[in-house]
């Protein structure tokens, strides 16, 4: 296994540091915000170390290029996006602070995700749905690196997924922008132009978030280690042990414990860099 070090902006003493804690044998910089620390050994003050410097790590197979993947699959909210969909929708009917209340709670894993999103969907009762339209247009933006992330995934020849707890109107108006291989989210039933407080059909939540990314890995004929999966929350739990490398993205303490990466500081092309040559 190698050590990764990225960052927005490394500091050349601060890898230092690092390189001299690990009894590495030598840094080869991999780009200008990653750097592969040769032979590097654990040390129980590595983490620490790292999130004083604003830096990330992982541990990485030798070896392990980009183009060994076969399969992407990351969550939306929070993880490809800078927000939580339904949260914002409630913000246009004056309701944010109760519904992101039971966001939070699910995201910690407190409480289940197909309960907290029954009861965030039913407070959106009543709102027009053109609500949905401003959320995307004034208010969701990508996190940094998702665009280079989606570009290098492409060019490596690398199916990608985006699998939501959330909604349609978003998920699909995402894939069509990045160019996602396909799309699944939860859909919001409308009557007469506004949220019935409903979602139709069964729920995405985190058992069905792996089950897709199993499906659509047997499907190509993939091994675990060949799927890379992101997310934020502890509805990502189930699909980051299903995959061969689990990235934590900003992520709640309950899903940095199974992820192989957490990224705090660097963005989502960090992926990239973690398996350049």
């Amino acid at each position: 296994m190698s050590l990764v070090v990225l960052g927005e902006d490394v500091d050349n003493l601060a890898l230092k540091s690092i390189a001299k804690l690990t009894d590495a044998r030598a840094i080869e910089q991999i780009t200008p915000q990653s750097f592969r620390l040769v032979d590097a050994q654990q040390h129980d003050a590595l983490a620490a170390r790292c999130a004083e410097a604003a830096l990330d790590f992982a541990w990485v197979p030798d070896g392990r290029k980009l183009a060994d993947f076969g399969l992407f699959v990351t969550d939306m909210d929070s993880t490809l996006i800078n927000i939580e969909c339904i949260d914002e929708i409630a913000d246009m009917q004056g309701l944010k602070p109760q519904v992101a209340e039971i966001t939070e709670a699910a995201m910690r894993g407190e409480i289940d995700f197909c309960e907290s999103l029954t009861r965030r969907v039913a407070l959106l009762a009543g709102l027009r749905e053109e609500a949905l339209g401003e959320v995307y247009e004034q208010r969701l933006q990508l996190n940094p690196g998702a665009e280079r992330l989606m570009r290098g995934l492409q060019r490596a020849g690398i199916r990608t997924v985006l699998v939501s707890g959330g909604f349609t109107y978003f998920t699909e108006r995402l894939q069509q922008r990045l160019g996602f291989d396909h799309a699944y989210s939860n859909l919001l039933e409308v009557a007469d132009g506004h949220l019935t407080g409903r979602v139709v059909g069964d729920i995405v939540d985190g058992k069905a978030k792996a089950a897709h990314l199993l499906r659509i890995r047997d499907e190509l004929g993939l091994t675990p280690d060949q799927v890379i999966a992101a997310g934020d929350g502890a509805n990502d739990i189930p699909m980051l042990r299903a995959a061969g490398f689990g990235v934590a993205f900003r992520a709640k303490p309950v899903l940095r414990e199974v992820a192989q990466c957490c990224l705090d500081h660097r963005g989502l092309d960090g992926i990239l860099e973690l398996f350049a040559s």
